[in-house]
């Protein structure tokens, strides 16, 4: 990683560029940071002021890898799971494909230019970015570089951040952040309905932190099931979580909406149940933004 960062860094590595201003959203660690609520956060941010825009993302563990436009209807299988709740959630053109350049270009050829959020791009350098924005917990800057870790590189690249997003005031001390743009965010759950006593599952990077938080909100599980992230539910999984209903003697089932995505059909089975919303809100949001847009704006005059 610090090689081929190195040939980039050097230009011998070259990124292409669109023609509309490109909003990286990323992280250092494999899943769990909050990507896909900041991404959705960024959106409503963006939609508020009126800019139009769209999002470009890998579609991770969907079956095509043809560039294609998120239908909001369709399924995990076509478009990811993540894609298709930023779609859902945010209401603008959502790009899927392994080539995030091939994916813009095909959305200015669609749409016109306009503005582009990168969703997880920080280590897709293939594609030139105007602002780069990183989450990072503070279980990064104590963890260590896959396998034997969750790092995908090491934390001294923060450096090519132009913003480092904290998450409910868990700051981090590093000189890596000396001199740099950092925003905090405060993370909350919405759910209505919520059955007593539930049967808490889900298919998450960080399952623990998701069951902390209903137990924040005073919601105690009767039992838990975990899965693999992006789990792709079956019959032989909603038969499990029925008995583990019944003899838990749980009052209904609490997921989250990324699951809900993956249980597609299947979830009306799984009744009564509450879908979980992951928020976050950003403080002096609209400093942050006028920080952003400032910068990009700089840079398009030196460039």
């Amino acid at each position: 990683m610090r090689t081929r960062n190195s040939l980039y860094d050097h230009g011998v590595f070259r990124a292409q560029r669109l023609h509309g201003v490109v909003i990286s959203v990323g992280n250092l660690s494999v899943g769990g940071s909050g990507k896909t609520p900041f991404v959705i956060l960024l959106g409503e941010l963006l939609k508020a002021r009126g800019i139009k825009f769209d999002v470009l993302s890998r579609g991770y563990k969907r079956k095509s890898k043809e560039i294609t436009l998120v239908d909001p209807n369709g399924s995990p299988e076509q478009f990811g799971d993540e894609p298709l709740l930023i779609a859902r959630r945010l209401e603008i053109p959502v790009i899927v494909g392994p080539n995030r350049y091939q994916a813009g270009t095909f959305s200015e050829t669609k749409f016109g230019p306009r503005l582009h959020i990168l969703d997880d791009g920080f280590q897709h350098r293939a594609l030139a970015r105007d602002f780069d924005i990183v989450l990072i917990s503070l279980e990064d800057a104590q963890d260590r570089l896959l396998p034997a870790g969750r790092l995908r590189e090491p934390i001294d690249s923060l450096k090519r951040a132009d913003a480092v997003v904290f998450t409910n005031d868990n700051r981090i001390n590093s000189l890596h952040l000396r001199g740099k743009t950092t925003w905090n965010v405060r993370r909350g759950i919405v759910g209505n309905g919520v059955p007593p006593k539930p049967v808490v599952f889900c298919g998450i990077a960080k399952p623990h932190s998701f069951v902390s938080q209903l137990k924040a909100e005073g919601i105690e599980p009767a039992a838990e099931k975990f899965y693999r992230d992006h789990h792709a539910y079956t019959e032989q999984d909603i038969n499990h979580l029925l008995q583990l209903r019944q003899d838990s003697g749980a009052g209904g089932f609490v997921t989250t909406e990324k699951d809900a995505i993956n249980l597609g059909p299947r979830l009306s089975k799984l009744q009564p149940i509450a879908i979980i919303s992951v928020t976050m809100i950003l403080e002096n949001a609209d400093n942050a933004l006028d920080t952003m847009f400032r910068v990009i704006e700089d840079r398009k005059h030196r460039a």
